[in-house]
């Protein structure tokens, strides 16, 4: 097996997890770091994660981290969470026992792939990076509105005066779309979330769109410009006039899973919208390792 590794390089306790990583696995995988963590292992050797060519990859940090990686490679990829809020994360590293037996499950074979929606998106005709979470569309200058014209497949559907509009797929139904009221999708579902960034409207609502719409967010002050951010890593800047569209990417993201379900993956994190208190009879622990 070939195992590509990287790890957020400004959070110690990544780089430090990283390390154990490599010593765990020794020499029943080939090894290759990333060059963003070649400090790792210097003598070992790394790659770009874009050239890397793995069985898996394995990412240890935050969901930032996770985004990041999966905007730069389609290699499958085992999120493993050092200590952040980890949403996509696999693995919680603050539970020594889990992190190695998830190291062994994956040296032996034990796990499956799953695959989940990525969006494509282009800004007046120019393609941008796929997104796993989402694409933002917000107004240039901070504390300003600005109006935006939300079309579906061609048709205007409406106009919406807010801070920003989110695109989200049914991942990114729990990151910055959630924030602003929006719904939590099952990310199991192919699924376009729109959601507003503090509209003037309070009661302007969330839309989901089933997956094969395609939406164009078109900016309506002539005298303002926006910003189009993609998964919260790459800003791109859109003149005023200009035109965002946002669809379906013949991409996916792939996820190395172990059987943790997506309610599982969400406990603790303040995200469900009901208790989480153990029921009567239940063995009331959160830190239970996951079903098999």
């Amino acid at each position: 097996m070939k195992l590509g590794v990287t790890a957020n390089p400004r959070k110690p306790a990544a780089l430090e997890l990283a390390r154990r990583l490599v010593a765990q696995v020794g020499s029943r995988a080939e090894v290759v770091i990333s060059d963003e963590a070649k400090e790792v292992a210097p003598e070992l050797p790394h790659q770009s994660l874009e050239a890397m060519r793995p069985d898996v990859i394995v990412a240890i940090g935050g969901d930032g981290t996770f985004l990041y990686t999966l905007g730069q490679t389609q290699v499958p990829l085992l999120p493993i969470n050092a200590g952040t809020v980890g949403v996509l994360a696999e693995v919680a590293a603050r539970r020594p026992q889990e992190f190695e037996a998830s190291v062994e499950r994956l040296l032996a074979g034990f796990y499956h792939i799953e695959e989940r929606m990525k969006l494509a998106s282009e800004v007046d005709h120019t393609p941008l990076p796929d997104a796993t979470n989402d694409v933002v569309v917000h107004a240039a200058h901070v504390g300003r509105m600005a109006r935006f014209e939300v079309s579906v497949d061609g048709e205007p559907a409406g106009r919406v005066r807010a801070d920003g509009v989110i695109v989200a797929s049914a991942t990114g139904s729990t990151a910055y779309s959630l924030s602003s009221f929006g719904p939590i999708v099952d990310p199991g579902l192919d699924a376009l979330v729109l959601t507003s960034i503090a509209p003037f409207r309070a009661d302007a609502r969330a839309i989901v769109l089933e997956p094969l719409r395609t939406v164009r967010l078109r900016a309506l002050d002539a005298d303002r410009g926006s910003v189009v951010i993609v998964d919260g890593q790459r800003e791109v800047p859109m003149p005023p006039g200009g035109a965002l569209t946002i669809y379906r990417s013949p991409r996916r993201a792939r996820i190395v899973r172990f059987g943790a379900s997506f309610f599982y993956r969400l406990r603790g994190k303040g995200i469900l919208p009901w208790t989480e208190e153990p029921t009567e009879g239940s063995a009331g622990d959160a830190d239970l390792p996951p079903p098999a």
